[in-house]
C-alpha cells in the first residue's frame, strides 16, 4: 500500500480528533463575548429570574445603597433579600452560566432569550449568586438558605476540577492533531498518537460528566429551594450536545488511531529475505533443489583414495548439490 495506503488509514481518526476539538472549542465559547449570538445562548445552567416579583425596577448606584444601613432580612430568607435588591439594582430576566463567564439578559414580549452583556472569561469561573445578585452589596448574605449555600460550595470546588479537565481535553485533543501527522509515516507515530488520543478521550469524558452531574444537581436545588420565590433552574441541550458529541469523537479517534497502529505499516511491499521487490525480474530461488555448482567434476573420494577419472573439456558432466539451502 505504501505511503498513499498510509494516508488512507489514518484519515479516518485524524477526521475524528478535528470534530471533536471542534466540539471542545463550541463549549468554550459558550456564554462569552467571544463568540457569535448563538454560542452566546449556549449554557450548562440557566437561572431564570422573570417571574420575581419587586415592587421598582428603579436602578441605583452601590455607593447610594450601601448609606442605606437599615437593610436587613431574616436568615434564610430569600424572597425578602431579592425583594430588596430588585428595589435598588435592575436586576435581568435570566442569567446563562457557562464554563468561562456568563450572559445576562431580558426576555422580550415574544418570549424569547434576548441577551444583553456576557461577563469577560475567566478562568476556574463560577457563578457566584450572592456576588452576582449583589446580595454581597447590601449585606444579605445570609439571605441564601443553607441547602443552596452547600450546593453553591460545592458547584464551587467542583468547578475548578471541571475547567482543569475540559483545558487538559483541548491541549491533548491540539497536541492529538499535530502527532498525527507523524503517524503518516510510520506506526511509531500512531502509538505515540494512541497514548495522547487516550488521555484526551479519558478527560473529555470525564468533563463531560462533571459538568452533566453537576448543574444537574444545581437545577435540582434550584427548583426544590428558591422555585418559590419566582426563580427558576434549567440545565442547557445545544452545550450538552457540544460535550457529549466531543466525547463520543474522542473515543472513536483513539479506537482507530489503536487501528492504525497495528495495519497500514507504510512501507512499500518488500521482500526482505532477499532484499528484492517482489514485481522484479529476479526470481527467488526455491529450496530443496539442484543446481549447477560449476565446471569439472567434484571427488566424493577422501584425499587418500584415488583421483576421480579426468574427461576432456567438451565431455565433462555438470554436477549439482543436492538440497540447497537458501
Amino acid at each position: 500500500m505504501g505511503k498513499a495506503g498510509r494516508f488512507v488509514c489514518i484519515f479516518t481518526p485524524y477526521v475524528l480528533t478535528i470534530a471533536a476539538l471542534i466540539c471542545l472549542i463550541v463549549v468554550g465559547l459558550g456564554s462569552t463575548d467571544r463568540g457569535t449570538d448563538s454560542t452566546r445562548d449556549l449554557y450548562f445552567f440557566r437561572a431564570d429570574l422573570r417571574d420575581l416579583n419587586s415592587s421598582t425596577s428603579a436602578q441605583s448606584s452601590v455607593s447610594s445603597v450601601l448609606d442605606d444601613l437599615n437593610i436587613s432580612v431574616d436568615d434564610g430568607d430569600l424572597g425578602s433579600a431579592l425583594d430588596e435588591v430588585q428595589q435598588y439594582f435592575n436586576i435581568p430576566d435570566f442569567y446563562n452560566i457557562g464554563l468561562w463567564g456568563y450572559c445576562q439578559g431580558n426576555v422580550t414580549s415574544n418570549d424569547n432569550y434576548k441577551v444583553s452583556n456576557c461577563s469577560s472569561p475567566e478562568a476556574q469561573f463560577w457563578f457566584d449568586p450572592v456576588e452576582i445578585w449583589n446580595l454581597k452589596a447590601l449585606g444579605l448574605q445570609n439571605a441564601i438558605p443553607d441547602d443552596l449555600q452547600d450546593a453553591l460550595n460545592v458547584y464551587k470546588n467542583v468547578s475548578k476540577w471541571m475547567s482543569i479537565a475540559y483545558i487538559i481535553a483541548f491541549a491533548a485533543t491540539g497536541l492529538e492533531i499535530l502527532l498525527g501527522i507523524t503517524a503518516i509515516f510510520s506506526r511509531w507515530g500512531s502509538c505515540v498518537t494512541t497514548l495522547i488520543a487516550i488521555a484526551a478521550f479519558l478527560f473529555t469524558a470525564a468533563a463531560s460528566a462533571t459538568s452533566t452531574a453537576m448543574f444537574a444537581v444545581i437545577a435540582g436545588v434550584f427548583n426544590d429551594k428558591i422555585k418559590p420565590y419566582g426563580i427558576e433552574g434549567h440545565m442547557g441541550r445545544n452545550i450538552y450536545a457540544a460535550t457529549w458529541l466531543a466525547t463520543a469523537f474522542s473515543l472513536a479517534a483513539a479506537l482507530f488511531w489503536a487501528i492504525s497502529s497495528c495495519c497500514c505499516s507504510g512501507r512499500s511491499p518488500y521482500n526482505h529475505r532477499h532484499g528484492r521487490n517482489r514485481g522484479g525480474i529476479t526470481a527467488e530461488k526455491a529450496p530443496y533443489t539442484y543446481e549447477p555448482v560449476g565446471d569439472g567434476y567434484p571427488s566424493p573420494h577422501p584425499p587418500y583414495q584415488a583421483a576421480a577419472p579426468q574427461y576432456p573439456a567438451q565431455q565433462r558432466p555438470t554436477s549439482y548439490e543436492p538440497f540447497r539451502h537458501v
